[in-house]
C-alpha cells in the first residue's frame, strides 16, 4: 500500500508540474511582442527643475514609471553625495513605483588630449558607481564628434576601447554602459557600428537617440538593423506626436524585435502643463505599441 501510495503521489506531482509548465508556456506565447517595453523620462527638459520628491510624484501620477537622471539637474543626485545620502536616494526610489533607470552623463571619449580622455573615463566610472549605490542599473555616455585631422578608424577604435574600459569597471557593480547615438558625424549609425566593432564588453550597449541622421543613407530600417544586435536597455525619443520623425515606424521595428527596455522621453518642447503633456505622451506611446502589435 505504501509503495502504491507513493507512486500515486509521484504521478500526481508530475502531472501537476507538467500542467504548471504548460500554463507558463502558454502565458509566454500569449504575451504580445513589445509588451515589456516601458515608457520613462529623461530629466530634460520637462524634469530638469524638479527636485527628487517632485520628480517621483509627477512620474507616479502620470504612470511614467522610469527615470534617467541627467546630471546637473535639480534632482541633485551627483557623485558628491556621501554614502548616507546615496542610501537615502535608493530608499526614495524603493518606496516609490518609479524605477531609477540610471544616470545620464555627458562623458565622451573622442579626445586627442590623453589627460582629458582619462578624466572622462574615470568620470563615467564614478557615475556608474553612483548609479549602483542609488539603485540604478546603468550610466549613459556618448561620443560627441570625430576630431579633424584624425583618421575616423582611429577615433572609432579609441572610443570603443574607452567604452570597454568603462564597461569592465561598471560590470563590477552590475551596471550597464549606454552609449547615446550623439554628436557630429558620430550620430550616424554606420559610425556607431564602427565604434561597436571595437567593443567587446557585453554590458556596453547602444542607446538609440531618434536623430534625423537615422533616416540617412538607406533609411531607418537599414540603420536600425546595423546596430540592433547591440541595443542596450534604453532608447531616447522626443515627443512622439510632434515633428516628422517616423516614430510609428520606429515602434514597429522595436515591437517586431520584442524589445524589452525603456523608451525614455527626452522632450524638447516647453508645454505650459507638463503633467498633461506626460499623460498625453503615455497615451500616444501605448497606442503606437498597440498599432505595431496589430501589424504582426
Amino acid at each position: 500500500m505504501t509503495e502504491r501510495h507513493d507512486r500515486r503521489d509521484f504521478l500526481k506531482q508530475t502531472l501537476l508540474a507538467g500542467a504548471l509548465l504548460g500554463t507558463a508556456h502558454q502565458a509566454c506565447l500569449a504575451t504580445p511582442r513589445g509588451a515589456r517595453m516601458r515608457i520613462g523620462l529623461v530629466t530634460y527638459l520637462w524634469g530638469q527643475d524638479w527636485d527628487l520628491p517632485t520628480l517621483l510624484a509627477n512620474c507616479e501620477k502620470t504612470s511614467i514609471l522610469g527615470v534617467e537622471l541627467r546630471t546637473q539637474h535639480a534632482h541633485g543626485v551627483e557623485v558628491e553625495l556621501n554614502p548616507d545620502q546615496r542610501r537615502e536616494v535608493k530608499k526614495r526610489f524603493a518606496d516609490s513605483p518609479v524605477t531609477l533607470v540610471g544616470m545620464g552623463c555627458n562623458w565622451d571619449f573622442h579626445h586627442t588630449d590623453t589627460d582629458r580622455l582619462r578624466s572622462n573615463i574615470e568620470g563615467a566610472q564614478a557615475y556608474a558607481k553612483l548609479s549602483h549605490d542609488c539603485g540604478g542599473s546603468g550610466v549613459k555616455v556618448k561620443p560627441n564628434t570625430l576630431p579633424q585631422d584624425v583618421p575616423v578608424a582611429q577615433t572609432c577604435e579609441q572610443i570603443g576601447k574607452s567604452l570597454d574600459e568603462v564597461g569592465r569597471y561598471a560590470a563590477q557593480y552590475q551596471q550597464a554602459v549606454r552609449v547615446e547615438v550623439h554628436g557630429r558625424k558620430t550620430s550616424e549609425l554606420p559610425i556607431i557600428k564602427q565604434i561597436f566593432d571595437h567593443v567587446t564588453e557585453a554590458n556596453v550597449g547602444v542607446c538609440w537617440n531618434s536623430n534625423d541622421e537615422d533616416l540617412k543613407g538607406q533609411g531607418l530600417r537599414h540603420n536600425f538593423n546595423l546596430v540592433k544586435d547591440r541595443f542596450g536597455e534604453t532608447v531616447h525619443v522626443r515627443e512622439l506626436n510632434l515633428g516628422d520623425y517616423p516614430y510609428q515606424q520606429l515602434m514597429d521595428l522595436f515591437v517586431k524585435e520584442d524589445y524589452d527596455g525603456w523608451i525614455l522621453l527626452e522632450a524638447r518642447s516647453k508645454p505650459a502643463d507638463r503633467i498633461a503633456a506626460l499623460h498625453e505622451q503615455k497615451q500616444v506611446f501605448d497606442q503606437m505599441v498597440a498599432n505595431a502589435q496589430a501589424k504582426l
